[in-house]
């Protein structure tokens, strides 16, 4: 199925969607690394309120290339990091909304599978597509904590069909990655069993 996903992003639609469904993004998206992710969780468990919302909108795993162009911000490019670096980060704020849905590169661990169920999507955008990525930000909205850097900062940006992005990881437990890893074991195996 394709699906064309507007923010504030619904729980019900979140829940709608399934491993392998297209999805193309509108509206606001914050982009949040490593970095930005420590930082929200200090905010949590020092029981201070977020300066922005993780949940309705989209949180994108990217560091992005910021230019100032006539007083206003305009990103160049926009390609996703590698999500697995942030697998110890995810489960712990998941654990402090009610709902998220993330994009990102190279999948996330079964630890974020569970932690997503009945919560979030983790959807899988191309890497080293950076300028492309780029085309669909019409406008930086903002930022927050750019003593971080450019990177690490959190950029807001207002979208129009972002994608294509791939559910990798469904709001029911289902991953790409858990099926590939079982058919590259099962295929690494009868290769084997002959010998």
């Amino acid at each position: 199925m394709e699906y064309n996903l507007r923010t504030p992003v619904k729980k019900e639609e979140i829940l709608r969607l399934k491993v392998r469904d297209v999805v193309y993004i509108s509206g606001k998206v914050i982009t949040a690394r490593d970095e930005a992710h420590l930082r929200m969780l200090e905010y949590f468990d020092n029981n201070k309120p977020l300066p922005f919302r993780v949940e309705d909108v989209v949180v994108y795993h990217c560091g992005p290339i910021i230019i100032e162009d006539e007083g206003k911000f305009r990103a160049i490019s926009a390609g996703p990091t590698t999500s697995a670096r942030l697998n110890p980060l995810v489960p712990k704020i998941l654990k402090k909304v009610e709902s998220m849905v993330m994009i990102g590169k190279g999948g996330m661990s079964g630890e974020v599978a569970d932690a997503l169920k009945e919560k979030g999507v983790y959807l899988a955008y191309t890497g080293g597509a950076g300028a492309l990525a780029a085309r669909a930000i019409k406008e930086v909205k903002g930022v927050y904590w750019q003593d971080l850097g450019m990177p690490e900062a959190v950029w807001v940006f207002e979208v129009e069909r972002f994608g294509p992005c791939i559910v990798a990881i469904d709001a029911h437990g289902n991953s790409i990655y858990a099926e590939v890893e079982k058919r590259v074991e099962e295929n690494f195996r009868s290769i084997l069993s002959p010998l």
